[in-house]
């Protein structure tokens, strides 16, 4: 600093290194995660530090960031043992600390581990990026036994360690969203019914619950001004987030979204009426919904049904989604390959529901090289192969022997069998290039009933490991155990 090693205090010193970890990330390149990050670093410093280090543009922090690349690179070269060695020792931890007993019954804690120090990321474009998360210190845990609670620093907020036992909590959230269907037809037939009440008030409510309805969306909570990430729920819809067009494409009535990757959609007529009502003299940062809270809204779905709110709602509509893609997708033809290309797809088609997009991996154009290159290598296989059963069975018609029988039997197994391994590979592309900007893992985990995919596993001879990795496969323990290939949501 600048361009000379400057020795650091060790608190100041730790600090740098959360940053410099993150060089290569986006987050960096962001104004207000380098001045939070700025701010509370000072902080830390010595005041020695303080009087040399005052600007964030002359600190070099690629040595360090060099540091953590390398070591990285030196796990991943780690031999088969050693690694096993690593994950016997988190095993055993997880083992020790992870489960308690609850009513006599082992169950799992959700998270047993204090969130270690670090820099606060945020989603969107969040004002508090770049903050610093300290250290969790024994003198700042308070056991629940009066006030209870620390403050994250990032926030300024009380933080709560809980324990959750996820199974039950898991199937009470799904069964709400089961006993939706029994009413959802007299929900949906009572607010286009309001779309023409006398009531604004009324009138927007039952227009805003098509909307949680249609396109899943959140309640969208009321937020301190600069306190989160513009993230837009359905109260905090404003008239700029919409677009009103009479005719668009060949459609009547469409209403365009510019917020959080949605669409155009074609809309019934009398919600495109209301929405010019509601939009009528209003300054583009107006509320949309101006005479609706979230309190209002969760008051009157409470009313509706017992227990429901707006991610119920997603809930109900992911499940359901994922349940009749399944259906319509799935070709009990089809190989293990074909069948989990036809998940995936029924699962895209939840995830483009919710919302849940990614921006395109940084590795994404590369590992499509790489899985075309193994694509053409196999395709090179197959024809060498072809030719050689070609060959096999020109001897064998020439020779009729055994022998040279059994020779075509063996190269026409070989040759099924590299079919088959492109077969996969080809899916495998595929499936690689319709998610590269969806993000399939947030819906699967938090808004789809296991109990679907795991009578779609059953049912089509699929192994559950193809669908859930080891620690989804506990946390729905309790889904595997009970459903069948029956099960409908």
């Amino acid at each position: 600093f600048p361009g000379k090693p400057l020795k650091l205090s060790l608190a100041t010193e730790e600090i740098a290194t959360f940053y410099a970890k993150m060089l290569d990330h986006e987050y960096t390149t962001k104004e207000i995660f380098q001045n939070n990050f700025f701010h509370d670093w000072r902080k830390e410093m010595t005041s020695e530090e303080q009087e040399i280090i005052k600007d964030l543009d002359k600190c070099d922090f690629r040595e360090i960031h060099k540091y953590f690349v390398d070591k990285n690179e030196a796990r991943k070269a780690l031999s088969k043992e050693e690694k096993q060695k690593l994950k016997e020792e988190a095993d055993k931890i997880q083992e020790e600390y992870g489960y308690c007993i609850l009513d006599g019954h082992r169950e799992k804690i959700g998270n047993f581990k204090t969130e270690p120090p670090g820099l606060f990321r945020g989603r969107g474009e969040h004002p508090k990026m770049g903050m610093l998360k300290k250290r969790v210190m024994p003198e700042d845990v308070i056991i629940n036994c009066s006030r209870w609670g620390w403050n994250k620093d990032e926030a300024r907020n009380g933080k709560y360690p809980g324990f959750p036992f996820q199974g039950e909590k898991d199937w009470e959230k799904y069964e709400v969203a089961r006993r939706l269907k029994d009413v959802v037809h007299t929900i949906r037939a009572q607010y286009r019914k309001d779309w023409e009440s006398k009531e604004i008030k009324k009138r927007q409510r039952a227009v805003a619950l098509y909307f949680i309805d249609k396109l899943a969306l959140r309640a969208g909570n009321e937020k301190e001004e600069g306190e989160t990430a513009d993230t837009v729920g359905c109260c905090s819809l404003r008239v700029e987030h919409i677009q009103l067009h009479p005719y668009l494409d060949g459609q009547e009535h469409v209403v365009e979204f510019d917020f959080l990757g949605k669409d155009s959609i074609r809309y019934y007529n009398k919600v495109f009426e209301n929405l010019k009502l509601f939009m009528k003299n209003k300054d583009p940062t107006d509320d949309l919904f101006d005479q609706l809270t979230t309190t209002f809204l969760n008051k009157h779905l409470q009313h509706l049904m017992d227990g429901l709110t707006a991610k119920v709602f997603r809930t109900y509509n992911a499940s359901i989604t994922l349940q009749e893609q399944l259906k319509a997708l799935t070709n009990p033809e089809d190989n293990v390959a074909g069948k989990l290309l036809s998940y995936n797809r029924a699962n895209r088609a939840v995830a483009i529901l919710c919302n849940h997009q990614r921006s395109i991996p940084k590795t994404f154009a590369r590992s499509m090289q790489v899985l075309q290159e193994k694509i053409d290598a196999k395709k090179k296989q197959v024809e060498e192969a072809q030719a050689e059963v070609k060959k096999a069975e020109d001897e064998f018609n020439e020779t009729k022997d055994a022998k040279a029988e059994a020779n075509v039997e063996k190269k026409k197994k070989l040759l099924k069998r590299l079919e088959e391994q492109l077969a996969k590979l080809n899916v495998q592309a595929t499936d690689k290039e319709e998610n590269k900007q969806i993000a399939l893992g947030t819906s699967k985990l938090n808004y789809l009933d296991p109990r679907i995919s795991v009578a779609w596993c059953k049912k089509f001879g699929i192994p559950i490991e193809r669908i859930y990795n080891k620690t989804q496969r506990e946390k729905f323990a309790w889904a595997i155990d009970m459903a069948g290939e029956d099960f409908e949501f």
